[in-house]
């Protein structure tokens, strides 16, 4: 009989990180695994889709994204990264920055070229490469601060490369790239002529630390990047509506053109009363992502103090909102036995650290928390860790 699925599917397997979320409803364990906030989405958001919900805004809006919406997000990109953007040619909705990422390589990628993705790594760019016949060559981020060596990084780039995947402030590790390393990320992409396809989707949930740098960089505005960049983003994360998925890429106009041509045929258009509610996430004042950054530091505070009381080794994150732990000093094996335990017995999910990795012995004495929480949803989880003591 002849394979009833492809070689491709066959090379990856669902999501490890879903999976633990059925895990936790299976066994009534508190979810810190699958990044979604568990509190309400702001209520002047909500009311914006209702309205244009009632406002018959219900049809297919132009595929590539509704024109008020493109426009929302040039004003947003100008007066927060400085760039300024054509939003007729140089912008895509998509539906989520997931699909952001796979329209992007199924655009720009033929099979044989390469791509370069830093591991440990958010665990779509895996399938991503395998669904776009990439090869894929792997860089190293090394605990406890996830520094890459620059040489191991030049070595990864040669004739066959197309693409380098920066996912900053990084999921899992909530490591953000600092300036320097974003230049000489950018130097070799143009000494190598390869794009930058950039995952920001976290670019306003960091944490200011006068010791350990601070403050998200964006590669695209860097000299020379801003035409070999594809920059992907959402409405997911920093607007807590994981659920709309409403997500955009910008780019360079024949880089867009190509995103918009595979987006087409994926998937037509991201939903049209969400496109116009984004048009209003996009106009809030700084304040709301000051309070957003406040809010969530103080989520990682709580939690990374409670971690690091009942025996974890904690690696503390500067963005995004996940804490990337080390397992070794409770004895378990590897990093899935140890999940399964904490499901089980702790009544508490996790994400096993190896499935960041290539290579699963990497993480096999990490597991990562999720913090994007209701402070009763931490506190309760935290009376259960209690048991590891």
């Amino acid at each position: 009989m002849k394979n009833r699925v492809s070689r491709k599917v066959s090379r990856f397997t669902e999501s490890v990180i879903r999976e633990m979320s059925r895990q936790a409803t299976l066994y009534g364990a508190i979810n810190l695994s699958q990044g979604f906030p568990d509190f309400p989405a702001p209520e002047d958001i909500k009311r914006a889709a209702c309205q244009a919900i009632e406002a018959d805004i219900n049809q297919y809006a132009v595929t590539w994204g509704a024109k008020r919406f493109r426009d929302a997000i040039a004003a947003k990109t100008k007066w927060h990264l400085g760039l300024d953007l054509d939003p007729d040619r140089e912008v895509v909705v998509t539906c989520g920055s997931t699909e952001a990422m796979i329209a992007t390589m199924m655009a720009v990628i033929d099979p044989g070229e390469e791509v370069i993705v830093f591991e440990p790594f958010y665990e779509n760019y895996g399938p991503d490469t395998i669904l776009s016949d990439a090869t894929t060559r792997y860089v190293e981020l090394r605990p406890p601060d996830w520094t890459f060596d620059p040489q191991e990084l030049r070595a990864a780039f040669n004739e066959k490369t197309k693409a380098i995947i920066i996912n900053t402030p990084h999921n899992p590790t909530g490591k953000i790239f600092s300036r320097e390393e974003l230049r000489l990320i950018a130097d070799l992409c143009i000494e190598f002529d390869v794009l930058a396809l950039t995952d920001e989707i976290y670019e306003h949930i960091w944490y200011p630390d006068r010791t350990r740098g601070s403050g998200h960089v964006s590669i695209a505005t860097l000299d020379g990047m801003k035409d070999r960049t594809v920059t992907i983003n959402s409405l997911s994360k920093t607007y807590s509506v994981t659920g709309w998925r409403v997500g955009y890429a910008i780019a360079a106009p024949d880089l867009i053109n190509g995103i918009r041509q595979v987006h087409d045929f994926l998937t037509v258009g991201a939903a049209a009363p969400l496109q116009e509610a984004g048009v209003y996430a996009m106009s809030l004042p700084l304040s709301y992502y000051e309070k957003l950054q406040h809010d969530y530091q103080k989520r990682r505070d709580y939690l990374l103090g409670i971690l690091e009381e009942v025996g974890f080794k904690c690696f503390k994150p500067d963005g995004a909102y996940y804490i990337m732990t080390d397992i070794s000093d409770f004895g378990f094996d590897n990093d899935v036995k140890f999940t399964e335990y904490m499901v089980r017995e702790i009544g508490v999910a996790v994400v096993p650290g190896s499935s960041f990795y290539r290579r699963p012995e990497l993480g096999s004495q990490q597991v990562r928390f999720c913090y994007c929480k209701r402070d009763s949803t931490l506190q309760a989880a935290a009376n259960r860790l209690q048991k590891l003591r």
